[in-house]
């Protein structure tokens, strides 16, 4: 049996900008070829941009694609290269990978599996391609076919499936491998969640020992528009062996390559597509060589991918957005304290991986970064903290705020806004003819302290054309406990995506352990010791979150079950019990009311949100994951059955 040289390449694109990302996949190509590989499989989507949206309903975006394709097939001599785009077919729109062989388009595979769910909306621009359909396309006045193809070339008969065709149990590779493939490759832009490359995996394991044929999977890699992030993880399958490469790399490429074997196909012809003037370099016998380096080829735990997906996150945003740097308004609480140490981890990350200058480079629109000369000095010049204080505030917060700002070596700046609030309230009070009372007028002046800290931040991020970074967490976004224009100010909210039980315990980690290659950051002790807590009521009264809201850790499970699972409240009540026999089931029963009433009434919250980014299938961002109305009839229905049983006496049961 022949060996074949075959590659992977995960790619950080970004939507429509041509240029970038055709530099990036003539890059990887180049890569390829210098590691003698034969075959090079690419993302889907790659030369677009997997995060158009409703742009794909352009025109100019297909044809674009089609003009950055004509520069991808002119780099492709010696080697045979599988990349992704929007592709028009008799006026419908696919989501197709071309196969460019030694120069020459050979055609195109189309996705038979649309991902419409979750973040996905791919039925929104996309037709699924039909089983057994080939198609003829004109491309720069040349007839190639598109559709359910195999391509040939040398001993090498390639079947494409695009990312969710490998998902489903009649994935088209079952067909491809029956009429004679001893290939597959898989192009793919599959959104990070933790724990999911586990998942991928399993799928290449599948096609590589049941199917019996080699698997080569591309993903793409970092915040490519925004909101998803894509770990990369690009691996080749082979027998019982995976060769993987690293995942959530800072890298705008990263390569994976190995020798495989691969079998003489059957003589069946149907929808064969023929190279016949190329044939693969041959190979010596060798086992499988990486072209890959870094972190995690095999499962790890979820601090450690928060720890890098979120950083990931923040440089691809800050550097496509081209803003200044961030400003975090640290309160020396959790929240606040977990934004600013996920910014000091992607400067310390991206020096790990990419080097100090490296790093400068892919931020090179920061001039003020240009002389940093050690990581404290870069994360000092692209991080300002500000405490801002009020009657209300504590000698210990505010001495955990500024621990934490030493700690990550930012400018740790301290200011009053005490004479703003007193401002408002004397305002409104005259106007409204009666004076503003903590007995009377709880909610108001507490809001009112929160945005009075707004306006400050605002101007400190304007004055450096910085992103403001919000520090509202899922938990708060889903019962609205969080002031808007308040804690929620900020262009990005870098932590919505997360519950604050999880937040807590990362917290934890990071104190003692912290991520590989990192360590720990000892300093977060003054903020771990704390109970979590608003500081917007006096001293006297004790205000605490939990006391405020119930248990985060009740709170994480209620939400799971009612947003996650979809559970009307009678079902939460009793899943919430089973789950904290502690708790009495009138208290359950308070808390469960509790978080329907506040999670309908403050549905207008969540629209108002910063981006957040995409973590699991517990996120609530309404944009890209949880839809729910805005107004509704709020569960009276149910929640009144639920008051009924317990005044009837049921709370004894169970």
């Amino acid at each position: 049996m022949p060996l074949v040289r075959v590659a992977a390449a995960a790619l950080n694109q970004t939507p429509f900008a041509w240029e970038s990302n055709l530099q990036n996949i003539v890059a990887a190509i180049d890569d390829a070829r210098e590691a003698g590989a034969a075959v090079l499989c690419l993302p889907e989507l790659a030369i677009s941009g997997y995060g158009c949206e409703d742009m794909f309903c352009s025109e100019g975006i297909p044809e674009t694609s089609l003009e950055m394709l004509a520069a991808v097939v002119g780099k492709t001599q010696s080697i045979a290269v599988c990349v992704g785009l929007p592709l028009e077919v008799d006026g419908a729109l696919y989501n197709a990978a071309a196969v460019c062989v030694d120069g020459r388009l050979l055609g195109f595979a189309c996705k038979q599996y649309l991902a419409g769910d979750g973040i996905h909306y791919e039925p929104r621009w996309f037709t699924p391609w039909s089983r057994d359909r080939v198609e003829q396309v004109e491309v720069a006045g040349e007839r190639v076919s598109a559709g359910d193809l195999l391509f040939e070339f040398g001993p090498v008969r390639v079947g494409v499936e695009i990312c969710r065709d490998a998902w489903k149990p009649d994935r088209p590779g079952r067909r491809f491998v029956g009429r004679g493939a001893n290939l597959l490759l898989n192009p793919s832009a599959s959104h990070f969640a933790f724990g999911k490359h586990e998942v991928r995996r399993s799928i290449a394991r599948e096609a590589a020992v049941d199917l019996g044929v080699p698997f080569v999977y591309s993903n793409l890699l970092g915040n490519e528009s925004g909101r998803a992030i894509f770990d990369g993880g690009s691996m080749i399958a082979a027998g019982g062996e995976i060769v993987g490469s690293e995942r959530l790399s800072m890298a705008e490429r990263v390569l994976t390559v190995a020798d495989i074997e691969v079998v003489e196909h059957s003589a069946r012809n149907e929808g064969v597509v023929e190279s016949t003037n190329w044939r693969p370099p041959e190979r010596v016998a060798a086992p499988p060589t990486l072209v890959a380096s870094g972190w995690d080829v095999s499962p790890a735990s979820k601090y450690e991918e928060f720890s890098r997906a979120v950083p990931l996150a923040l440089l691809d945003y800050l550097r496509k957005s081209r803003a200044g740097g961030f400003v975090v308004s640290l309160s020396g609480g959790a929240d606040s304290s977990a934004v600013a140490v996920l910014v000091w981890l992607m400067v310390r990350l991206g020096v790990n991986e990419l080097g100090l200058v490296g790093l400068k480079q892919k931020l090179a629109h920061i001039e003020s970064i240009g002389a940093a000369t050690d990581p404290d000095e870069l994360v000092g010049r692209l991080l300002r903290c500000v405490y801002q204080a009020t009657r209300n505030s504590s000698e210990t917060t505010e001495n955990a705020a500024r621990q934490v700002a030493e700690a990550v070596g930012t400018e740790f700046l301290c200011w009053g806004v005490d004479p703003f609030v007193d401002g408002y309230v004397e305002t409104v009070a005259k106007a409204v003819g009666r004076p503003l009372s903590w007995e009377a007028d709880d909610l108001a002046l507490q809001n009112i302290q929160a945005r009075a800290r707004g306006p400050g931040a605002w101007l400190l991020a304007n004055l450096t054309g910085s992103l403001l970074l919000a520090t509202s967490n899922r938990s708060e976004a889903a019962v609205g406990y969080a002031t808007m224009d308040g804690d929620t100010c900020g262009g990005l909210s870098p932590i919505a995506g997360i519950d604050k039980a999880f937040l807590r315990e990362w917290l934890r980690w990071m104190e003692t352990t912290g991520p590989t290659g990192i360590g720990p950051l000892p300093a977060l002790a003054a903020v771990n010791s704390q109970q979590p807590t608003a500081e917007l009521r006096p001293a006297d009264a004790g205000q605490t979150d939990e006391a405020d809201l119930m248990p985060y850790d009740v709170l994480d499970a209620i939400e799971r079950a009612a947003i996650r699972d979809k559970l009307m409240p009678l079902a939460v009540f009793e899943r919430t019990c089973n789950e904290f026999p502690a708790h009495t089931r009138p208290q359950v029963a308070a808390w469960v009311e509790r978080f329907f009433r506040l999670w309908c009434r403050n549905q207008w919250k969540r629209e108002r949100y910063a981006p957040s980014f995409h973590l699991d299938d517990e996120n609530l961002d309404p944009k890209t994951w949880c839809r729910f109305p805005i107004l509704s009839g709020g569960f009276d229905r149910e929640l009144e059955q639920l008051s009924l049983m317990i005044a009837n006496g049921e709370d004894m049961a169970g």
